[in-house]
């Protein structure tokens, strides 16, 4: 696979300064886009009277190379969102970072986007009929412009529902209007997020809105929930305070099933990060487990791909009896070659990125386990390292189904043609890996192992059937009802 879709993070303070912390919950996201960052932050006027601004700063790189300790002292305010981008759709460039920052008729919207529109190009004809110019090739830059439309004659809330109306795809949103936080999460929950509770140690207290549980972790927080599929949840300090009726949150759109992304379990998200109630780890090591009922094999070691073979490694092992291995090992200054951009620069990462433990693997026959098979150049290019230097035979294992399809929800794989597994037998899969065994998980097992049932899961990749209308694909129909949900504010802790 090819490209993944981004982290985001929105954050709430009960005063001080949101920048650091947001920076911070970003590193820890970073794994989920190398390609660009940036924080946006409400600078709340103290008079009360001049609008409040917004300040943005982003640039391309690590979150680390973007901000320095200036730059971050330069962004004040208690109130601010951020992201850490891989592109699905927009070149890789400055101006395709994000967040976007949009002025309208009312003020200025700074808006982050996790997930991936498959109407983007309709849309946006429609709106540059209607007079609209783009200052990116993003579906961010899609989506800004439906809402400032909406804004215009809607309150937020209404305006947010207007335009889920008419975005089809998945979308995790962190978006910042003068000093409030709105959260939403598309009607299918394809993509993840959810809401945790901070505190400065000093009787203050904050809100913060993450891609993944362990942003949470990392700012000694405890996680609340994650937000469900189709809702809207908006934080809005009074004069710089947090209090119970500073959280609102409208059930603004419902499906008759969910459909989240199974990789997010198999490949996206950290082992440690809490999804929709469960532990990736656990996730993992089941998979692995069941990798090892499914396929197991005559041989010595198991070793994993790392880093995100690991953990089903340990499983494989568990399970089968053998002993667990470190036949390579990584070199952790070099990123996530699956979500570089660019062919060229994957096949120089992965001869920078991995390094062949001799001793551990020469004259044994090796159980190689990674988390998935994409093209397969990269897994036929490790299976000749352990060879080279030795191994008597490798017995190849995934940790997901064959990937047939292309996925359209936030990983850019645009042709069957490129899919390894999409028109080969498994023999002429294993002979094109050089591999002496190579087996999948089934995606029976992989259910089992998620904890969710198949009807709540994006398997789009995995079978072909995807959770919404895409021209020439199949569709697994799924109704969506928009609606309106009265909320108590008074209610709010007790309601989250």
């Amino acid at each position: 696979m090819e490209k993944e879709s981004c982290g985001i993070v929105g954050m709430a303070l009960d005063g001080g300064n949101a920048a650091l912390p947001i920076f911070h919950a970003l590193y820890t996201l970073q794994h989920r886009g190398q390609e660009a960052a940036g924080i946006a932050v409400s600078n709340r006027k103290e008079n009360g009277v001049e609008p409040v601004d917004i300040k943005l700063i982003k640039g391309m790189g690590f979150v680390y190379n973007v901000f320095s300790t200036h730059r971050l002292k330069s962004l004040k305010g208690n109130v601010g969102i951020g992201h850490v981008r891989y592109s699905t759709t927009g070149a890789s460039r400055i101006e395709n970072a994000e967040p976007l920052l949009v002025d309208y008729r009312k003020g200025k919207i700074a808006i982050a986007h996790n997930g991936n529109l498959v109407n983007t190009a309709e849309l946006k004809r429609e709106l540059q009929q209607d007079g609209r110019i783009f200052h990116s090739d993003t579906d961010t830059d899609v989506i800004a412009h439906l809402l400032a439309k909406e804004l215009v004659r809607h309150d937020p809330v209404e305006a947010v529902r207007v335009m889920m109306g008419r975005i089809v795809g998945s979308y995790s949103l962190v978006i910042l209007m003068d000093n409030t936080l709105i959260a939403v999460r598309d009607p299918l929950g394809i993509k993840p997020l959810c809401l945790g509770e901070i505190s400065d140690g000093n009787g203050g207290k904050g809100y913060v809105i993450a891609s993944e549980s362990t942003a949470i972790d990392m700012l000694g927080g405890i996680l609340i929930r994650d937000l469900r599929p189709g809702e809207l949840l908006m934080i809005k300090p009074s004069q710089g305070l947090l209090s119970e009726d500073s959280l609102e949150n409208h059930q603004l759109c419902r499906g008759t099933n969910a459909a989240h992304c199974v990789f997010e379990y198999i490949y996206f998200a950290r082992p440690d990060s809490i999804l929709d109630g469960r532990l990736v780890y656990d996730v993992r090591m089941k998979i692995g487990e069941k990798l090892a009922e499914e396929h197991g094999v005559e041989a010595d070691v198991v070793s994993p791909v790392p880093d995100s073979g690991i953990t089903f490694a340990i499983g494989y092992a568990k399970r089968s009896g053998l002993d667990y291995t470190e036949g390579f090992i990584k070199n952790r200054y070099v990123g996530r070659t699956f979500i570089m951009p660019g062919k060229a620069s994957r096949d120089t990462a992965v001869r920078m990125k991995l390094n062949v433990v001799r001793a551990n693997v020469e004259g044994k026959r090796v159980v190689l386990v990674d988390d998935s098979i994409v093209r397969g150049t990269t897994s036929r290019r490790i299976m000749g390292f352990l060879k080279d230097k030795g191994a008597k035979e490798v017995h190849l294992r995934v940790g997901s189904p064959p990937i047939i399809a292309p996925c359209y929800l936030g990983i850019d794989t645009p042709t069957r043609d490129e899919l390894l597994a999409s028109n080969r037998s498994m023999d002429e899969i294993r002979t094109f890996l050089t591999a002496d065994s190579i087996g999948y998980l089934s995606i029976e097992g992989l259910i089992d192992s998620v904890g969710i049932d198949a009807n709540n899961l994006c398997l789009g990749c995995l079978t072909g059937k995807y959770p919404v209308e895409i021209p020439g694909e199949v569709c697994i129909a799924r109704q969506l009802k928009l609606s309106h949900f009265g909320y108590d504010a008074g209610a709010a802790r007790k309601f989250i």
